[in-house]
């Protein structure tokens, strides 16, 4: 049986999307709840991949770094302020539902 994506929110993500999404028995993990408040995007993209999960996330940088390395278990981004939060946890869990995690790695899914 094909492993269950696994998120983790960045720092500028709204935690009340894990909160959603937990409810639904979907795992997640936060930078708040890692302690990983004003870690480098490396720091924080090396985390995702230690626990194989998905990089949720606004942040820009991190589309540069999937060009230049692309050695990740996926990240989900979703411009800033872009789209409402209940449309972000509805895809965070479309993509849940259809996608696995070997399936998403390398990929940034476009929210």
């Amino acid at each position: 049986m094909p492993e269950r994506i696994r998120f983790h929110l960045d720092e500028n993500v709204d935690p009340d999307i894990a909160l959603a999404l937990r409810r639904l028995g979907i795992d997640v993990t936060t930078s708040q709840e890692a302690n990983l408040l004003s870690e480098s995007d490396t720091v924080q993209l090396e985390f995702a991949r230690s626990q194989s999960r998905i990089l949720v996330t606004h942040d820009d940088d991190f589309l540069i770094f999937n060009s230049q390395k692309n050695d990740h278990c996926g990240i989900a981004y979703c411009q800033k302020d872009a789209k409402s939060i209940g449309y972000i946890i509805r895809m965070l869990i479309l993509l849940y539902e259809v996608a696995t995690s070997e399936e998403m790695k390398g990929r940034v899914e476009y929210l």
